[in-house]
């Protein structure tokens, strides 16, 4: 009985705009189907919102506050049976700056 090992990719990704984190799924996507590789996903994680609450006067008046927040999303791409030319594709690929990828093998 043999059994079934089977290599994957998993690439975590952030970033504060949902639209460059939406087209650099879509290059990912890509550049994977055209190493003959087989991507599922772009999966979306719950959005992250980080509020911070501060006071509007230097002195007194605790009643006047003003509440900033920051929206973390997030997707995860599987990236099942990669070759040799699909891990150097993913490596040269050019993402924006505002987006954090982590690759896990």
């Amino acid at each position: 009985m043999a059994t079934l090992t089977q290599t994957k990719i998993r690439i975590r990704l952030k970033a504060y705009d949902h639209r460059l984190l939406d087209t650099s799924c879509d290059k990912i996507v890509d550049t994977a189907t055209r190493t003959q590789a087989v991507p599922v996903g772009p999966i979306p994680l719950p959005t992250r919102r980080r509020i911070y609450c501060l006071l509007r006067s230097p002195h007194v008046d605790k009643d006047s506050r003003e509440h900033f927040e920051t929206r973390t999303h997030r997707r995860i791409i599987d990236i099942y049976s990669p070759s040799s030319k699909t891990i150097d594709a993913l490596m040269k690929l050019d993402l924006p700056a505002g987006v954090d990828i982590e690759v896990k093998l």
